[in-house]
């Protein structure tokens, strides 16, 4: 299992200079092994909207959503609070990396901010 953060799906999406990387991490797992948090969603979709237009935010979101997509919880918002308080982390990167923890999942990112984190692979 990994998942990948907003980050890593915006360069796929919009061939941005990591996109290679992302592109050989992504196709490589099947989409059910590929864990996503909704704030990703959240994020790519406001991100894309903003840069590109609404539809091109839609067909990003619809990709990923191919993938396993995992609602916030209670046990994965308790467990990001924890997160956060350990690494110092946003609310944000602390619900995503929850999110992939609570499955056992690697996160692949390229937020420096992430760098000193366990099962965090920066691209």
């Amino acid at each position: 299992m990994i998942s990948v953060d907003s980050f890593g799906w915006i360069e796929r999406l919009t061939n941005g200079p990591k996109a290679q990387a992302y592109n050989e991490i992504i196709d490589k797992n099947p989409p059910s092994e590929i864990i996503t948090s909704t704030i990703v969603l959240y994020e790519v979709y406001k991100k894309i909207k903003q840069t590109k237009n609404e539809q091109i935010a839609l067909e990003a979101v619809a990709a990923i959503a191919q993938t396993a997509v995992v609602p916030v919880d209670q046990n994965i918002t308790l467990e990001a609070a924890d997160f956060s308080l350990i690494y110092s982390m946003h609310m944000a990167d602390a619900i995503v990396y929850a999110t992939a923890r609570h499955y056992d999942a690697d996160l692949y990112t390229g937020d420096e901010d992430l760098k000193d984190v366990k099962h965090v692979i920066l691209l």
